[in-house]
């Protein structure tokens, strides 16, 4: 038995690999694999309409946003959103979280003004920045949810003056979010949503179309709206493994089911990390991930055989990020309450050997 807390690509449903693996062999009834279908056919049009259908459902989305499928990870979207969004002589706000979010702020700098309204980066990401001021001539407010590398996430988001963008990648579709309170949303699927291909814009009709520069076509949001999330190929198979990821979430309840499962599998390991006297957290208290549990040893020359220990379980991906070192237990919304009660048996165990 294998149990997975790799940070990604993610964990997904045994049902959805099954699912999946025979459309490889034929999907539906057309007599062709899922992977050379062709994206213009009605077939696969059908899923691409039904994944936007269920993401609009599952987030509640509101009237007057559109939702692409798009390439290139979250990653391309740190230029794409300035691109789109700010304006030659003007200046976005950043709040620095993170590595992703540090990156996000790179890659809008080569854009245009860019103003970082705090950062935790002096105290390594080890909380999220609460005490700032949103500056109210901004094109916009960038942040990011939830940080994989040091487990740390926004439990709130601050109220601000001008439009929101938030990269959700890691924690989209883990909990309830009120989408109106944001302006654009983006994430790569590979954490909760799908495999890694196919990367999710959820963003506000009204916000597009303001900015005079001349945009490369697929970098403009308007053109990939008007095409559908089709102005090239699309990534057929992670769209379609997306959609069956989908109906599976939907299936156990949506979101606000999935939420309080993501919240009982954190607080049983975060209750462990701070009841066992050979670990500790890594971030506060109250900005600890529900996504990414990170903790090291008391003892750092003990992680090694604590490592040892649960691969020898079983228990795989639970190296911590090398900025980070220690552990990482990622616990999407696909890994079961029992693959946690597995960790937290063996973070027991060595306790008990040890004393």
């Amino acid at each position: 038995m294998t149990y997975n807390f790799g940070a990604g690509p993610c964990i997904l449903p045994q049902e959805v690999f099954k699912q999946a693996s025979q459309a490889v062999l034929e999907f539906n009834p057309t007599g062709l694999s899922i992977l050379e279908i062709s994206h213009r056919t009605p077939e696969f049009e059908a899923v691409v309409d039904e994944t936007v259908r269920l993401v609009k459902e599952l987030l509640d989305v509101p009237a007057g946003y559109s939702v692409l499928l798009l390439q290139g990870g979250a990653s391309l979207q740190f230029c794409m959103v300035p691109m789109n969004l700010l304006a030659d002589g003007h200046k976005a706000a950043y709040l620095d979280t993170g590595v992703w979010a540090n990156k996000a702020i790179k890659e809008a700098k080569i854009i245009g003004n860019v103003e970082v309204v705090a950062s935790s980066k002096d105290k390594n990401y080890t909380f999220i920045p609460k005490d700032y001021t949103i500056p109210q001539d901004a094109a916009y407010f960038h942040c990011t949810s939830n940080n994989t590398i040091y487990g740390t996430e926004m439990h709130h988001f601050p109220k601000s003056p001008v439009p929101v963008v938030c990269d959700m990648s890691s924690d989209i579709f883990s909990r309830k979010i009120n989408v109106a309170d944001f302006d654009l949303i983006y994430a790569g699927a590979q954490k909760n949503m799908g495999p890694a291909g196919v990367t999710l814009v959820i963003v506000k009709d009204e916000l597009l179309g303001k900015i005079d520069r001349k945009i490369p076509s697929m970098l403009d949001y308007k053109i990939h709206i008007d095409g559908g999330s089709m102005y090239n190929t699309p990534p057929v198979f992670s769209i379609y493994v997306s959609m069956l990821n989908l109906r599976w979430l939907k299936s156990k309840g949506g979101v606000e089911q999935i939420e309080i499962e993501n919240i009982d599998k954190s607080e049983y390991l975060y209750r462990e990390i701070d009841r066992n006297p050979f670990f500790k957290g890594t971030c506060a208290v109250e900005d600890r991930s529900r996504m990414n549990v990170c903790f090291v040893m008391e003892n750092p020359e003990l992680e090694k055989e604590f490592l040892k220990l649960t691969e020898d379980r079983g228990i795989i991906g639970l190296k911590g990020h090398r900025s980070v070192g220690g552990f990482r237990a990622s616990l999407y919304n696909a890994l079961p309450s029992t693959s946690v009660h597995v960790l937290v048996d063996a973070m027991q165990d060595f306790a008990e050997k040890r004393r």
